[in-house]
């Protein structure tokens, strides 16, 4: 074969290469419209072979030797090829924009809830969940938490002696209902940075169950809201 020739099969080989066919230009395109590329891809791949296939079996030189036949799928490969074309330019691909975060949802108010709130399933929740932290009874030691005696209208941070978060420390106001809904809801959300490792009471219920049991262990009670 002559070296012109050799040449000439070799860059027809790599324009092939670098320049995308229709076909990976559609694979290209299914990936910017957010789907995946494995099914396109793997139809390219399973078509290159079938025609590997076909050329190694002999049938390739049988249908080049038909002429109607040839002229037929020539034909046929174009019109496919015009209305793919025209498809991708009717209906540009873009990269599929993410959808924007969901609002985020409103903590309902403890108010409404305190008057009917029983303190006793509050303790019994309280016992369960938080004792193991937190001591209740007057002049009780602090533990991993500080004692939770006649909290409720206390300022953030106010007993002596325990060392609590700066950003809880720095909290302004007292725990009234409405704060105290809000930490135990979520504490790392309400004081990001807070060492209280317990992740919340998710039931608006429960929450004021634990704060009106909260709010009995005092001498003098705070009013209901």
């Amino acid at each position: 074969m002559a070296a012109s020739s050799i040449a000439a099969f070799w860059a027809i080989a790599f324009l092939l290469v670098i320049v995308p066919g229709p076909d990976w230009a559609f694979t290209i395109s299914a990936g910017l419209r957010g789907r995946s590329v494995l099914p396109a891809a793997g139809g390219i791949v399973l078509g290159y072979a079938a025609m590997t296939a076909v050329v190694a079996a002999g049938i390739g030189a049988l249908v080049a030797r038909t002429p109607a036949f040839l002229s037929a799928l020539t034909v046929a490969g174009g019109l496919y090829l015009m209305w793919h074309g025209t498809t991708t330019v009717a209906r540009p691909s873009a990269p599929r924009t993410p959808a924007a975060a969901p609002a985020t949802a409103e903590v309902p108010p403890i108010g409404p809830l305190m008057a009917a709130a029983d303190p006793e399933k509050g303790g019994a929740l309280f016992r369960r969940q938080c004792a193991v932290c937190h001591t209740v009874n007057e002049g009780g030691k602090n533990g991993v938490g500080p004692n939770l005696y006649d909290v409720v209208g206390k300022p953030h941070g106010h007993l002596e002696g325990f060392n609590y978060s700066a950003v809880l420390k720095g909290k302004p106001g007292p725990w009234n209902y409405e704060e105290l809904n809000h930490w135990l809801l979520a504490p790392a959300k309400y004081a990001p940075g807070t060492r209280m490792g317990f992740v919340g009471l998710k039931d608006v219920q429960d929450r004021a169950n634990v704060i009106a049991y909260l709010r009995s262990l005092s001498p003098n009670p705070q009013p209901l809201p």
